[in-house]
């Protein structure tokens, strides 16, 4: 049953969370904070980024350091200005928690054209990664820990014609699109990684059923109703134990993919996930996924 109180010491690790404003993303940053890290809170709000700043160390022993980024993710340039300001005042990056993410908006887009939840939980991340990546080699066994979700399971495999909205928009099967998409990210990142002879692992995450910010777009009643179907929900500390577990634990492998040990990974404490399709790894699909990230941003990884 692992925990928080099984998080190593962190002291002079760096580290970079999106979205730890509040939900899964605050907890994590939280733990990590506490564990002796310097930790970044990058949030798209600077007021909400400085509260949970003041809030994490009026709940938490002192123990590492904390700063704030400005993070749009749904902003291409944004994401470059963060990452070059974050490499001013930082010479290594140890661990990137790609966290934020939105959840069955209304129809719309990024400021740069996609899909908004495609944009933001793969697009966003794939960015903020690649500017980040020098920052990352200086690291030793650097770690990159992307969130997905057991809807990455529900479709069998992306349109890319349709990721600018191109065609008709069904908000539950383009959030599953993005999940899936981090799901391949992950796993092709630590291929790369390998590949390149880097020491540094990329691994996903998922909360399993937890009650946060993200279903806001969801009505209350059918929210409720969606939560009375599960046995149990979670609250955020321990949805985010499974993102904890992939960033710090010692016994994480690269290119595997964590959550909950309960009942359909539905809630518990982290474990391996059991979630696999033939989507999720289809190392061709990934490929493909990762030559059109490339090409629409114009930013090649240099590994």
């Amino acid at each position: 049953m692992w925990t928080i109180n099984n998080i190593p010491d962190l002291s002079g690790k760096t580290v970079i969370v999106t979205g730890s404003n509040t939900g899964i993303g605050f907890e994590t940053a939280k733990a990590l904070y506490g564990a002796g890290a310097s930790v970044t809170i990058a949030a798209r709000d600077e007021q909400k980024a400085q509260n949970a700043i003041q809030k994490i160390q009026s709940e938490t022993v002192a123990k590492g350091e904390l700063d704030y980024g400005v993070l749009d993710l749904g902003n291409l340039d944004n994401i470059k200005k963060i990452a070059e300001k974050f490499a001013q005042k930082h010479s290594k990056l140890d661990l990137l928690v790609n966290n934020a993410g939105v959840m069955v908006p209304p129809k719309s887009k990024t400021d740069d054209g996609f899909e908004l939840q495609f944009g933001v939980n793969f697009i966003g991340h794939f960015a903020l990664t690649g500017h980040l990546l020098p920052l990352l080699k200086q690291a030793p066994q650097a770690r990159v820990v992307t969130l997905s979700s057991g809807a990455a399971t529900l479709v069998d495999g992306i349109d890319f014609d349709n990721l600018r909205l191109e065609k008709g928009y069904d908000e539950w099967r383009e959030y599953a699109v993005s999940k899936l998409a981090d799901i391949l990210f992950s796993y092709e990142l630590d291929r790369r990684f390998k590949k390149a002879g880097l020491s540094a692992i990329s691994v996903a995450a998922h909360p399993g059923v937890t009650r946060t910010d993200l279903q806001r777009n969801i009505p209350g009643e059918s929210l409720e109703g969606m939560f009375a179907a599960f046995d149990q929900v979670m609250n955020p500390w321990q949805g985010a134990l499974p993102s904890l577990f992939a960033a710090t634990d010692p016994s994480v492998i690269g290119g595997k993919f964590y959550g909950p040990d309960g009942e359909k990974e539905y809630a518990g404490y982290p474990a391996l996930s059991g979630h696999s399709t033939a989507a999720m790894n289809d190392e061709a699909l990934a490929g493909m996924l990762w030559e059109f990230a490339e090409n629409a941003i114009q930013l090649t990884y240099k590994f």
